[in-house]
């Protein structure tokens, strides 16, 4: 987030002095994609020698290798449609999310598809995850948030939401959930949790052995072997009511990780995924934030660190320290 110093020629609808948000990707606004609001599938910019979606800010050659917007200044491609105009007033606080949490929870709530007076579990309250729960449960929905973390319990009780801790729950967590629900399970489970190598064993030491391949290797191991934590996955498969939806926002990496077909389709679950379609949301998303800021975005962020300490910041917030849930950084 900052604001236009220089626009190139061709661009236009932005000058400098304008304040902005980026979005993690970079769309064009005007191909078959776009015009469908799938902009992290655009085909302007889709990494087509890697077989993948949209460029990305701050990713590797999977997504364009393009820099990252944790920086002093930024160049954005394709800027006449990679940019959100926001208004002067308010902190930066109040749009910053804009980039990538609000939009992200904001289509793992529309995708999980749950019907009015319905019950939706959010699987990890990570900032997404948080970010969801307050979503789901403005828009009149029971929510029901469950993480190992205490703190990131607290936030989610302090804002009426039923929380549960998975490590302190007595046989499965899915047995657990179903007796809250009237035996059948919640209408939608959204899996906020993903790839997170450090909570396996298994998966950190393939995470760790990829590391010390050759990169062409590594490469290859990482884009196909099964490595991920895919705890998250089966349990929202075994929570979720028959006839319910699964919604996916945590990123999954691997292409060989055993699915529970059988399982899916005995279930009749819908399963809906992938990144956020930022700019497809950000008009549902806006007047929230013009007004009372019934999200809470104001005060989201537990930590604040100058872009110098970057590392330590993700250092904390991967190892769940000092109830660390939003670092912004400040360059």
């Amino acid at each position: 987030m900052g604001i236009v110093e220089e626009v190139g020629a061709e661009v236009t609808g932005l000058k400098p002095g304008d304040r902005v948000v980026m979005p993690f990707q970079i769309s064009c606004g005007h191909c078959y994609m776009c015009d469908k609001g799938l902009n992290t599938q655009c085909e302007t910019t889709q990494v087509r020698d890697q077989g993948m979606g949209a460029a990305l800010f701050g990713y590797s050659e999977l997504y364009g290798s393009v820099s990252g917007g944790q920086a002093e200044y930024l160049r954005v491609p394709q800027a006449q449609n990679t940019h959100i105009k926001v208004p002067h007033e308010h902190s930066d606080d109040r749009y910053l999310y804009l980039s990538d949490v609000l939009p992200t929870a904001w289509q793992a709530v529309e995708y999980a598809e749950i019907p009015d007076g319905g019950t939706v579990v959010v699987l990890g309250l990570g900032p997404i995850g948080d970010m969801a729960a307050r979503i789901a449960a403005h828009r009149g929905h029971r929510v029901i948030g469950v993480d190992p973390v205490a703190e990131r319990r607290a936030r989610q009780a302090h804002r009426g939401v039923e929380v549960l801790d998975p490590t302190d729950v007595p046989g499965e967590i899915g047995d657990a959930i179903r007796d809250m629900t009237d035996g059948r399970g919640p209408d939608s489970v959204i899996d906020a949790v993903g790839m997170e190598a450090h909570g396996s064993p298994i998966a950190s030491a393939a995470h760790a052995a990829v590391g010390l391949m050759p990169k062409f290797f590594g490469k290859k191991m990482m884009e196909h072997a099964g490595v991920d934590r895919l705890g998250a996955f089966y349990g929202a498969i075994d929570i979720v009511r028959r006839g319910g939806a699964i919604s996916r926002s945590g990123v999954y990496g691997g292409t060989a990780d055993p699915i529970p077909m059988l399982t899916l389709f005995d279930k009749q679950i819908t399963l809906k995924m992938g990144q956020a379609n930022v700019k497809r949301w950000v008009p549902e998303i806006m007047p929230l934030l013009t007004d009372d800021d019934p999200l809470g975005v104001d005060d989201f962020a537990t930590h604040r660190l100058p872009l110098a300490d970057a590392p330590r910041a993700y250092e904390m917030f991967q190892k769940k320290e000092d109830g660390a849930v939003k670092v912004v950084l400040e360059p």
